[in-house]
């Protein structure tokens, strides 16, 4: 399945990230990719992206990461709702209940 994500470039405390099209199979850091579709820089807080590319891979099969989506649904590039990509929160447990349930 092909899959359109955020790939990491730049040095160590500047980050830059390329959107790009990929096998899903790849590794995010692997550096494989099929095109580019895009940038983010987030430090400028600069995002180019190729909308007409994007929406043609779209309605072939291509499959969005939830970050990703959240981009395109803000730039207006594809409508729908944004989703969550936080983590949930676990429920905290002190030392002591701890031990006692040992």
């Amino acid at each position: 399945m092909l899959k359109i994500r955020l790939q990491r470039i730049g040095r160590k405390n500047d980050p830059a990230f390329r959107v790009v099209l990929t096998d899903s199979k790849n590794s995010t850091k692997s550096g494989k990719f099929l095109e580019i579709v895009g940038t983010y820089n987030p430090k400028a807080g600069t995002t180019s992206f190729n909308a007409e590319r994007i929406t043609q891979l779209l309605s072939t099969g291509a499959q969005l990461t939830d970050t990703l989506h959240n981009f395109l649904v803000h730039n207006k590039i594809i409508e729908g709702k944004k989703k969550n990509v936080l983590p949930k929160k676990k429920p905290t447990v002190s030392r002591k209940e701890a031990k006692t349930k040992k």
